[in-house]
């Protein structure tokens, strides 16, 4: 018999259907609660909480706009005509309904190990593709738990090209260079534990997800009033000299190998310095040299501003959550108990837990390592654990609850039309899963 997982999934599902509130619910309660603690545990006064919060609001503009610039330009490249097609041609390969909720995950997963949008984004789409050509061919598809599968490929981004506490650390004049140097992602991100670490997650995470499937009375379809409208570059009425400028597919190729060409002298000068702002440009420089021209970039960045409103809205909050947790004594609550019951063995997997726990207050990698990594760093001095295991540790924290905290699935489900609490039941067995597969990996890694 099939071993089917739909029973363990079930109460999470009705749950999350009848109570998860939406993101911005979401971060309004996790405001209030947090500005709670700040004055019923710490000696922060209402008063001193207010001006801290007031005055956070502002603290991750310079981040937010990194994190928009991503979002707006890895949903671009995932637009253009050549990665469309490999999308499109992906989406033909399940012959089952359990195949293609793997499928799914495992391409999410990949992308995202390029980066943490681009998972995003080509899950979505890919969710949408492969539910249309499951449809053609007369397949059963469950169209909430192919987007939460997708969603689940996510929870290794932090593993990837793109992970921002590895990134961080490993740039020149972050916060914490004084006491740790800088660590490259040759010694965090791309060493053979993460990246083995990374592929069992995903497979054990897609093998999940292709046996979570409701009975047929149950499977809900995609609709396609849902699903998303791409806009179409022709060029009918071309022509001005204005109109051939904005479709010369040579300007955007120019500007695009003018980024390739600032990334080859970066590189070449400083080793693989790898930082957030590259990563960013790298994707830039994609989209441009596969846009049909300068005003088809154009038009695939417009599109991509409907996935920006609720993170753009949203982070200023999560800033001034993070400034009442780092600027009272809130941060040793969050992490000080985990740093005392832990050894060698421990820390890193402490770090994670620690760094789950966070990562509901602040949804940022970057944002958490800068909270926990000076307590797990003084901890790793003492008990002789290697740097890029804590750094790490913070890091796979960050990814895990991503599934639970639904800020960051608000990209994918603005281009698939469904709402957090469709997909967030089956998300809390990807984070059941998860959590044994990380969690697990940090205690065999030990201190390095």
């Amino acid at each position: 018999m099939r071993l089917s997982l739909d029973r363990i999934a079930g109460p999470f599902v009705a749950f999350s259907e009848r109570y998860y509130p939406d993101p911005f619910v979401f971060a309004i309660g996790l405001t209030f609660v947090t500005f709670a603690m700040a004055v019923v545990a710490t000696p922060t006064t209402a008063g001193e909480a207010l001006t801290l919060w007031g005055n956070g609001l502002t603290g991750f503009l310079g981040f937010a706009m990194q994190i928009c610039i991503v979002l707006v330009a890895a949903h671009a490249l995932a637009h253009t005509d050549a990665v469309k097609r490999g999308i499109e041609a992906v989406a033909r390969w399940p012959r089952t309904a359990p195949q293609a909720y793997g499928l799914i995950c495992v391409l999410a997963g990949l992308a995202s190990m390029i980066a943490g949008a681009l998972g995003l984004i080509v899950g979505a789409l890919g969710a949408v593709a492969i539910a249309r050509e499951g449809a053609a061919r007369g397949l059963a598809l469950h169209f909430p738990l192919l987007v939460a599968s997708a969603y689940g490929g996510f929870v290794i981004w932090h593993m990837g090209y793109s992970g921002t506490a590895p990134l961080a650390v490993a740039t020149p004049g972050h916060t914490l260079e004084g006491v740790m140097g800088l660590v490259p992602v040759t010694e965090t991100t791309f060493t053979a534990w993460n990246l083995g670490l990374a592929a069992l997650t995903l497979a054990c995470v897609a093998f999940v997800c292709s046996r979570l499937a409701p009975p047929s009375d149950r499977v809900v379809a995609l609709d396609p009033a849902d699903a998303e409208v791409v806009l179409e570059d022709d060029r009918i009425g071309v022509a001005t000299p204005g109109d051939r400028l904005d479709h010369a597919r040579a300007l955007s190729a120019l500007l695009g190998l003018l980024f390739l060409a600032f990334l080859y002298t970066w590189f070449r000068d400083r080793g693989f310095a790898l930082t957030l702002n590259l990563v960013n440009w790298s994707f830039v420089a994609a989209g441009l040299l596969l846009a049909r021209s300068p005003i088809h970039y154009l038009r695939l960045v417009n599109d991509a501003s409907r996935t920006l409103g609720p993170v753009v809205l949203q982070y200023p909050l999560y800033a001034a959550v993070v400034a009442l947790i780092t600027q009272t004594e809130l941060v040793g609550l969050f992490s000080d108990g985990f740093v005392a019951i832990s050894t060698e063995r421990t820390l890193g997997f402490w770090a994670f837990v620690s760094g789950g726990v966070l990562n509901f207050f602040v949804p940022s990698g970057g944002g958490q390592w800068a909270v926990q990594g000076p307590i797990f760093l003084e901890a790793a001095r003492s008990l002789g654990v290697e740097d890029a295991v804590v750094v790490m540790g913070v890091a796979y924290g960050d990814q895990w609850t991503n599934m639970i905290q639904p800020f960051w699935a608000l990209p994918l489900l603005a281009i698939v039309g469904l709402d957090a609490r469709a997909i967030m039941g089956y998300c809390f067995v990807i984070f059941l899963t998860s959590f044994v597969c990380l969690g697990g990996g940090l205690l065999w890694l030990g201190a390095g």
